[in-house]
């Protein structure tokens, strides 16, 4: 007796679901129990891609190349047979793409503290696919628990300039999900900032009275010392 199709299993046979660009999967769609022959649909979404006939219960195969981000996403398929009232679908399988991460950039708002002065480091990887997860460093020492960022912001911390020893060399590293891609950024340096005595402008007020007085002196010189000279001829 005709028999109708048992709901198919859809399975990854081939490749990952954390996929990179060009990269290549194979889909598996397959009823176990039913009557052939049965015809496999498979969708990304509600939207058609592939049909598959099949004269017997083997499964079948979809193949995908993952040449953009829209070809990501999730995947279903269908199994009909002539009994089958608009068929039974499959379980869902959804793929994820993942890019490695360019070299973070890390930066400060000021490049000058003095002692004393809070600061803040960001660090930004501008491409990767997400979460990205940063951590920063003084020399080798890491100097942060590592902070995962789910959007594309940059990673903040506040620091606060204690001593000489806190104007080093400081670095961030950024990793994600796709492997040995740990990326580290340029270096940064804080420099001591010069701080303004407090005789500096006594001083340069000083500077300007005399500059003026010799200044004065030297019109006045016309006025007073030629006169005097002619008077004693």
């Amino acid at each position: 007796f005709p028999e109708m199709l048992s709901n198919p299993r859809l399975i990854l046979v081939q490749g990952t679901l954390n996929v990179m660009m060009k990269q290549n999967v194979t889909l598996s769609c397959h009823s176990d129990s039913g009557s052939p022959p049965v015809t496999y649909t498979f969708f990304k979404h509600s939207q058609k891609v592939a049909t598959l006939y099949r004269p017997d219960l083997t499964p079948g195969l979809f193949n995908l190349t993952i040449n953009a981000a829209s070809d990501v996403g999730e995947y279903k398929c269908k199994a009909e047979n002539n009994i089958s009232s608009g068929g039974k679908y499959s379980n869902s399988l959804n793929f994820t793409l993942i890019e490695p991460i360019s070299k973070p950039v890390l930066s400060s708002p000021t490049s000058q503290a003095k002692k004393g002065q809070n600061v803040t480091l960001s660090c930004l990887s501008e491409n990767g696919s997400l979460p990205i997860t940063y951590v920063f460093f003084k020399g080798k020492q890491g100097i942060s628990p590592p902070v995962k960022m789910q959007k594309k912001e940059a990673a903040v911390i506040f620091l606060l300039i204690n001593s000489s020893s806190d104007f080093g060399t400081y670095k961030c590293k950024a990793e994600n999900s796709f492997r040995n891609n740990t990326k580290y950024s340029n270096s940064f340096n804080f420099t001591l900032a010069e701080e303004r005595s407090h005789s500096q402008p006594l001083i340069i007020s000083l500077g300007l009275i005399l500059l003026l007085f010799i200044i004065g002196f030297a019109l006045a010189i016309p006025f007073f010392i030629i006169p005097s000279y002619k008077a004693s001829e």
